[in-house]
């Protein structure tokens, strides 16, 4: 900016010579070159103020799922509350299908000025591996903000099927192989890599029956058409305490915290079956460094409140805090990680 004012200032100067020369020619260029010097420096005022005061107008946030799904229900909770903190509107944008990828694009694609986020589940790792023509690329176009919650899965199955333990599931599918089906919101999703992760170490063969969300899968899994489900347990809590489904075990490494007597599907005696779901915010990766510092600074503060923390707890979600610098790492390891799962389950969208 300093060295575009003195190249400007040098041109006044010199057109100053002209106008004594050349009369109401030279005053004009002069006059002209002052305004242009003016709009200059008035641009340059306004983009840090701009950098200072973000936001300044409402911020979208994309979430690739439909209404209701976990990580729905938790973009919206930290919306309302950096909306709050920060005195405009982040508006929950629901952009379902093909397994987060469409609001991935839409995300990818936005201009880097931070009025565009995307808040996306742990299958943010996945879609790299199960996707073959993406017009993005997740390590490259992505910058993380931090986790907002872990929130374990929990297997569910049907209370009218008659099974009451993982030991019971693993022997039923066993008896008739490939016959056994499980839910999923959507191929390549985080909730099928779960299913797959618990069918690779349980060793049987199954049928993946593909939703369009966890709502969807749900409403077949309570009736039946669809044996088990690895859901997010905000989602299946109050369906498992209602009695309307029975939950066999939590699919995280650890047990939830909503459901603490309810043992993991590894205590069940399925090795190497555990998958940490979580609910993350990220940017496009150009966005300026002080507009994520400060969404991430925001978004602690949101998770450090009293009533966050005890809505949270409701939902059966666990704080996952990380620096953008510590997601970003975390990220890059799981998309190593995850490429080894896809290819051993053999899961693939297109």
């Amino acid at each position: 900016m300093k060295n575009t004012t003195a190249v400007i200032a040098s041109a006044i100067a010199r057109s100053d010579l002209v106008a004594h020369a050349g009369g109401r020619s030279g005053i004009a260029s002069s006059l002209a070159l002052l305004a242009m010097t003016s709009l200059l420096c008035t641009s340059g005022a306004f983009a840090q103020t701009a950098s200072k005061d973000w936001p300044v107008r409402p911020v979208r946030v994309v979430v690739p799922f439909t209404a209701g799904s976990a990580t729905d229900i938790i973009a919206r909770l930290f919306a309302e509350k950096l909306a709050q903190q920060l005195g405009h509107n982040f508006v929950v944008e629901n952009r379902p299908g093909a397994g987060g990828t469409i609001g991935m694009s839409i995300v990818a694609k936005a201009e880097p000025d931070g009025y565009t986020i995307l808040v996306h589940s742990s299958s943010f790792t996945v879609t790299q591996w199960t996707y073959s023509k993406l017009p993005f690329d997740t390590a490259r176009d992505f910058s993380g903000v931090t986790p907002l919650a872990n929130i374990p899965n929990i297997l569910v199955i049907a209370p009218s099927r008659g099974i009451r333990s993982v030991k019971d599931l693993v022997a039923a599918a066993k008896a008739k192989p490939g016959q056994i089906t499980y839910a999923s919101a959507g191929a390549g999703s985080a909730t099928q890599l779960n299913a797959e992760r618990f069918r690779l170490g349980a060793g049987f063969e199954g049928v993946h029956v593909p939703f369009k969300g966890t709502p969807e899968a749900l409403a077949d899994v309570m009736t039946a058409r669809v044996d088990y489900y690895f859901c997010p347990v905000i989602n299946a809590l109050e369906l498992v305490k209602s009695g309307k489904l029975l939950a066999l075990a939590a699919g995280s490494t650890k047990r939830s915290s909503a459901l603490p007597d309810l043992p993991t599907t590894v205590e069940a005696g399925v090795p190497n079956s555990d998958y940490n779901f979580w609910v993350g915010m990220a940017v496009p990766s150009k966005v300026r460094r002080d507009i994520v510092d400060k969404l991430y600074q925001n978004t602690m503060k949101a998770l450090q409140m009293p009533d966050t923390k005890e809505r949270m707890a409701k939902l059966g979600a666990d704080p996952m805090p990380m620096t953008p610098k510590e997601f970003d790492a975390y990220i890059k390891k799981e998309l190593a990680t995850n490429a080894a799962l896809v290819k051993a389950a053999g899961v693939q969208v297109n």
